[in-house]
């Protein structure tokens, strides 16, 4: 996908992967700025659960309201691609980071604050997370 374009949206790089999409850095040309854009996996576009499911996640995710949470800008389908535009939020994976060592106790507990304070976010929104990161 990359170097291909969906809606306004220009595919620059892969940033990762996961049972329910694979996640692509993109510029949104209409706006010049960086997004994220998840899509689907190919082999998921013909099951109508799966999208369904990727729609409600959209939806869902679109009403919650957090600075650890990444907004959701929009939802679309191109050419048989379903995608969710997101936030991109700079800077490296817990794996990269992690790499360099374990982090000092001060900054996991700021760490574990800051997640448990998204988390709360969701779960008064009746989300609940299954696959934390």
């Amino acid at each position: 996908m990359i170097g291909e374009t969906l809606g306004h949206y220009e595919i620059r790089g892969k940033i990762g992967a996961g049972g329910m999409g694979v996640v692509y850095r993109a510029h949104d040309k209409r706006l010049d700025r960086a997004v994220a854009i998840k899509v689907l996996p190919a082999d998921a576009l013909t099951d109508e659960n799966v999208r369904k499911r990727f729609r409600k996640e959209a939806h869902t995710l679109s009403r919650l309201n957090h600075p650890n949470i990444a907004v959701v800008y929009d939802l679309d389908r191109e050419a048989g691609v379903d995608f969710m535009v997101m936030e991109l939020v700079p800077g490296d994976s817990l794996a990269d980071r992690l790499r360099g060592g374990p982090f000092p106790a001060k900054e996991v507990a700021s760490l574990g604050a800051q997640i448990a304070d998204a988390l709360d976010e969701a779960h008064e929104h009746q989300v609940i997370h299954r696959d934390l990161k």
